[in-house]
């Protein structure tokens, strides 16, 4: 089946005692059980709703069918689903993480985790043989986003997984910012892949959720034995949001894309912007990777509009149409200050190194008219 026609019916078959065709939400805690119910081998057994549920399955499979992956875990949050994989590591073990990747990515590494006994090298992970200087023989993980946030930078997926495989490890990609409608690690080699749902799966900024998805059956039952014991799971109301959000998630990331394209070009050449990142544009130095393992460049795209925050907020301020939030990939356009608001957790140091300067902005290109997107931009280039 294509991709649209995944979305739309893959997990989800019509309620067997109404005919309907959307999945039920099973607002249940607990289900009855005769005594002593075991089941027949292999058949799903419902005992207790942080276990399992029939909502959250249909996500699971939704979205692992998606990504081309067997296995899927529906979490509580994009969060909680990345700190599940780090939770089936031992004290000891070595992380190799992007140096450039979500602030709460870093946060959760370097100052939860890491208490724990693991240890994480962020290298650039856009440089391979970066990547392979800093494998170690405890090395259990390389974690990375693709393209990054928010500076926009590309990691050649399946040289890194080559990599990977040859050290042991194993290859954990972030595709909240394309999605699988335009970007499937599993091809590539990623042996797990996580995604923000809150993000373009939702598509409606009214759902908090997290997935992961692998091919390894034995990896999944780790995940799903974590998952239950600390009890970060998605709710039947979230999950049912996501599934109604997944049903249109082609048909809006085509136009997310569309729009993305022409406010990217409109913004790289405007005189008030000093530089623009986004993998589409013909300056961007990834551009053929972009070409090769992506299947359109999204609807991110961050530009710096002077040296201050001064700047910034100035710009920010005067907008009326796009909306200054957190998180990404809503049907209305979002725009956020990532030293600030993103990024904020990371050293002000290690921010500047990264490129997160001061003045540096990140768009989320809704759905709006793109004209009406572009004709906000310049009410905050005209503040400047």
């Amino acid at each position: 089946m294509g991709i649209a026609t995944t979305a739309i019916h893959a997990g989800q078959s019509p309620d067997p005692t109404t005919g309907a065709l959307i999945t039920p939400i099973f607002a249940t805690s607990t289900y009855a059980q005769t005594t002593g119910q075991q089941g027949e081998p292999g058949e799903v057994r419902f005992d207790y709703a942080r276990t399992i549920n029939p909502t959250r399955l249909a996500l699971e499979a939704n979205i692992a069918a998606l990504e081309g992956a067997r296995f899927g875990r529906a979490f509580a949050s994009g969060m909680a689903g990345i700190d599940c994989v780090v939770r089936t590591l031992s004290a000891g073990d070595h992380v190799i993480c992007g140096s450039n990747v979500y602030g709460g990515t870093y946060r959760l590494f370097e100052r939860v985790v890491s208490r724990q006994g693991l240890s994480f090298s962020h290298v650039d992970t856009s440089d391979v043989a970066a990547v392979r200087e800093a494998l170690r023989p405890t090395t259990k993980l390389i974690h990375l986003e693709t393209p990054t946030n928010p500076m926009m930078s590309l990691t050649d997926i399946a040289a890194v997984a080559e990599v990977s495989r040859a050290a042991g490890t194993r290859l954990v990609v972030d595709n909240t910012f394309m999605s699988p409608v335009l970007q499937r690690p599993m091809e590539l080699g990623a042996d797990v892949v996580v995604h923000s749902t809150t993000k373009f799966l939702n598509g409606h900024s009214d759902s908090i959720g997290g997935v992961v998805v692998t091919n390894d059956e034995a990896f999944d039952k780790e995940l799903g034995f974590i998952q239950n014991s600390a009890g970060a799971v998605m709710s039947p109301f979230e999950a049912w949001l996501v599934l109604r959000g997944t049903k249109t998630l082609v048909a809006r990331m085509r136009q997310h894309e569309e729009s993305g394209r022409q406010v990217a070009e409109h913004i790289a050449g405007h005189r008030k912007v000093k530089r623009t990142y986004y993998p589409g544009l013909a300056s961007h130095p990834q551009r053929a990777l972009a070409e090769r393992q992506m299947k359109g460049f999204g609807s991110m795209v961050s530009f710096e509009v002077g040296d201050s925050v001064d700047q910034a907020r100035r710009f920010l301020k005067a907008l009326r149409l796009c909306a200054v939030a957190e998180s990404l990939g809503g049907v209305e356009t979002l725009i956020s200050h990532p030293a600030t608001m993103t990024h904020g957790s990371i050293p002000a140091e290690r921010r500047l190194a990264l490129g997160i300067t001061p003045g540096l902005v990140r768009i989320s290109v809704g759905l709006e008219d793109v004209e009406d997107v572009i004709a906000d931009l310049e009410l905050g280039f005209a503040a400047l």
